[in-house]
């Protein structure tokens, strides 16, 4: 059964607390890694507070919650504590003023006709081309901008903009988290992939982080991917690129 480490909304001390429920229930930091698999240096940099020891706010926020739950405690208010205390303004972003749409104003009757003429003109463009591909040139000339079989379906999934992540850890477990489109997303995953294992996401754009990347393979709409240097990644329908921040 988890604990509440308050149960009035006021600050605490993170990393006191942590070390208070390791010390009750006399585990060490080798037990807790093999729980986690989470390193000993970084559990000791939460229960000492000293964030900036890991690799981005990102981290922090996943081996706040791994950690909180191996112990038994509720991760989430971790995670609140150091979002209101380390990281205010991080991913805020001022909102612009919303701009009144324009008023409407009435075609008059010579815009109309341009607008027939425009549309007449298009129709009998499409109508060539189709004629052209079905009754023109050899069989099996394809029309530029046209694919056929397979070549079509990656085209339109290619337009759809949707990327298919799968994550296998290959070489060894690593700690990873998945959230959709940025940092501070909708949190998709955040675990330990242990060997063996992977793991499968979509979305037009995902933020991925690994604290091991080099122990995984990873694949994107079925092409292995070789990630660039980093630990958190930006992901899209094209490529894998490294998160600026």
């Amino acid at each position: 059964m988890r604990q509440s480490v308050y149960n009035a909304p006021l600050m605490f001390d993170i990393g006191s607390s942590l070390r208070e429920a390791r010390l009750r229930q006399n585990l060490d930091f080798p037990e807790l890694e093999e729980r986690t698999k989470i390193r000993p240096k970084y559990l000791r940099a939460l229960e000492d507070e000293r964030f900036d020891i890991l690799p981005a706010p990102t981290y922090v926020r996943g081996f706040l919650r791994s950690y909180a739950d191996s112990l038994g405690l509720d991760g989430q208010p971790f995670v609140d504590e150091y979002n209101s205390r380390f990281t205010v303004g991080e991913d805020d972003a001022p909102l612009r003023a919303r701009r009144a749409p324009a008023p409407r104003r009435e075609r008059g009757p010579r815009e109309s006709r341009m607008a027939v003429v425009a549309l007449f003109a298009i129709a009998i463009v499409t109508a060539l081309v189709i004629a052209a591909w079905k009754f023109g040139g050899p069989e099996g000339e394809m029309v530029p901008g046209l694919a056929a079989g397979a070549g079509s379906q990656a085209s339109t999934s290619k337009a759809k903009g949707t990327a298919r992540l799968v994550v296998r850890a290959t070489q060894g477990s690593s700690w990873m988290e998945v959230r959709a489109a940025s940092s501070s997303g909708k949190l998709l995953y955040s675990g330990t992939l242990e060997r063996g294992q992977h793991k499968s996401f979509d979305g037009r754009s995902l933020q991925l982080a690994l604290a091991e990347p080099e122990n995984v393979v990873v694949r994107l709409n079925g092409n292995r991917v070789d990630l660039p240097r980093g630990t958190t990644f930006l992901v899209t329908s094209q490529r894998i690129i490294r998160a600026t921040s």
